[in-house]
């Protein structure tokens, strides 16, 4: 099969090395110099230091030679640049079916994916490829189990099958929504759970956030049509564990940064990368608020972000809330 990644971060990248160990890979970036690079050098130095590409990969800074004759294009741009890209493919004029990444709500309109594919290309044949992963562990061949989600359950199958790799095992769903709500929210609680851990507040606390975080995702996500048995799945539960523990999490070492007393502007300089649990927040809170979704850690996580509130002022507030019943 020939496919095309447009993104050459670290997680377009580890996907990249691994599906070219068995098709032949287009790795587009925008950035021309930093496809130089890549040419040169047979590695993305800047993202994922460390592991070389296969024959097959191609890195290329021209769009119309990435996807050219390309069977299926996995889109690996952050949520903000997804727009973005969907314009460009709709400029060239593509009908290849695609797959994307990126996890969260669009900043300003708080739209999932599949809602921003919907209002570029309309309606397509399409998915998101999620669950809990990081891409250093990737690229370094380690067992990863992730899930395709679609629309079009044959279609998620298909690409399940097509996709997989001696380390990487992928499952298939029908519950897009549900796959994108876990990825987006379990960002956010992440970065309230490295403030927890950053503060010294104990796995008490921990596992008190990993559980209500779950709940909190899924509520949310089933006032958006998702059903619930999707957050006990990878893209839920498994994802929330990962980023909420993982050490290469991004968006738990914001929670860290900020538990350190880090204003926002200094994190997102020495990250380097986007954590999109910071856009997500605001956005999840907003859409939370609009269907009368009870979000309080995320609230949490907004106030301390906005710096309405410290962390510690912000854990004192969430532990001083109402008492009631656990499933509310």
């Amino acid at each position: 099969m020939r496919i095309a990644v447009l993104g050459a971060g670290a997680w377009g990248t580890a996907l990249a090395i691994t599906f070219a160990d068995a098709h032949s890979v287009s790795l587009w970036a925008r950035n021309h110099e930093q496809v130089q690079r890549m040419q040169a050098e047979r590695e993305n130095s800047r993202y994922l230091a460390g592991h070389r590409f296969p024959d097959s990969l191609d890195p290329t800074a021209l769009l119309a030679e990435a996807i050219d004759g390309a069977e299926l294009i996995l889109i690996a741009a952050p949520l903000a640049g997804l727009r973005t890209t969907l314009q460009y493919l709709r400029e060239a004029h593509s009908t290849t079916s695609f797959l994307w990444v990126c996890k969260g709500l669009e900043r300003g309109s708080g739209l999932l994916p599949h809602q921003v594919v919907r209002e570029v290309l309309g309606e397509r044949q399409c998915g998101a490829l999620t669950g809990p992963s990081f891409a250093e562990e990737l690229a370094r061949r380690l067992p990863t189990v992730v899930t395709i989600a679609s629309n079009d359950a044959a279609f998620a199958l298909h690409c399940a099958e097509s996709l997989r790799r001696p380390r990487l095992r992928i499952y298939a769903g029908d519950d897009l929504v549900g796959a994108e709500v876990g990825g987006a929210v379990k960002n956010i609680m992440a970065i309230a759970t490295g403030v927890c851990d950053g503060l010294g507040l104990g796995m008490n606390a921990r596992a008190a956030l990993l559980t209500r975080g779950l709940h909190e995702i899924t509520r949310f996500g089933k006032a958006l049509g998702a059903r619930a048995e999707t957050f006990m799945g990878l893209s839920g539960m498994g994802d929330l564990i990962l980023t909420c523990t993982g050490d290469l999490s991004r968006n738990r070492r914001v929670g860290l940064m900020l538990a350190a007393g880090k204003p926002l502007e200094q994190i997102a300089r020495e990250l380097g990368q986007v954590a999109e649990g910071v856009p997500a927040a605001r956005e999840v809170q907003r859409r939370a608020a609009a269907l009368g979704v009870k979000m309080p850690i995320t609230d949490w996580v907004c106030a301390v972000l906005d710096g309405v509130m410290t962390p510690i002022e912000g854990v004192a507030a969430l532990m001083e809330r109402d008492i009631g019943f656990e499933d509310e």
